[in-house]
């Protein structure tokens, strides 16, 4: 069954708001994302573009609206919910203290990947990572530390990826594997907020932008800007 039998779209929000100090960083955004589409999501820095990524990975609470991703509705945070999102965020979220191979061991056991070492070695071959499974991941540089944050991010088979900055820290060769196994993978939704307005067209099918917060153009779902804007 495919994901968008599953909902009719893989990433919904309805109102979504998220405050801070009395002000709105995220304001009543609703969108809707097909299965499949890929969006960049954009805007100045300050926009609430990681905020409302954030939302959508279940990092922060909003303070009102609602969101689901897959269909599965984000406030009850089910296993069904995590198993279809992957989140690569601008910080690579990974234990320093471990190798590439045993960070990877850890995530598989979280996700419950049935075919865990193959898994694990396919995507250490494909980024590049194989012969540098047993280092401390302490002592990596900032694009290799990226590389294995995308294998941590993908390890589950996700069918949903929230992104956050995902070209930081890579080389031309690390935004090509990037392009191949995240931006542009097959089958798979992704919602990438990004700075790197040169390369959207390079393979996003859509895009949604925010301006202080709220709403200002969405290309996937565009009557989502008029309700806002009613």
């Amino acid at each position: 069954m495919t994901a968008s039998e599953v909902a009719p779209y893989a990433i919904e929000t309805r109102a979504l708001t998220r405050r801070y100090a009395g002000v709105d960083v995220v304001h009543e955004v609703s969108i809707r994302i097909p299965a499949g589409r890929k969006v960049a999501l954009i805007g100045s820095n300050g926009a609430g573009k990681t905020t409302l990524l954030s939302l959508l990975a279940t990092l922060v609470h909003p303070t009102s609206g609602e969101a689901s991703i897959a269909g599965h509705d984000l406030r009850g945070k089910s296993a069904p919910l995590r198993r279809s999102l992957g989140v690569l965020r601008h910080s690579p979220m990974l234990y320093e203290a471990l190798t590439p191979l045993e960070n990877l061991e850890f995530f598989a056991r979280l996700y419950d990947v049935p075919d865990a070492p193959s898994r694990i070695e396919e995507l250490l071959r494909l980024l590049g990572l194989w012969r540098r499974r047993h280092e401390s991941t302490s002592i990596l540089s900032r694009g290799t530390h990226q590389r294995l944050a995308i294998a941590r991010a993908l390890i589950h088979r996700p069918s949903v990826l929230l992104i956050d900055e995902p070209e930081t820290g890579l080389d031309p060769e690390g935004i090509a594997l990037l392009d191949e196994v995240m931006l542009r993978a097959p089958g798979v939704t992704v919602l990438a907020a990004t700075h790197r307005v040169d390369r959207i067209e390079a393979w996003a099918d859509g895009l949604v932008r925010l301006d202080r917060g709220r709403l200002a153009e969405d290309t996937v779902s565009p009557v989502a800007v008029s309700e806002a804007r009613a």
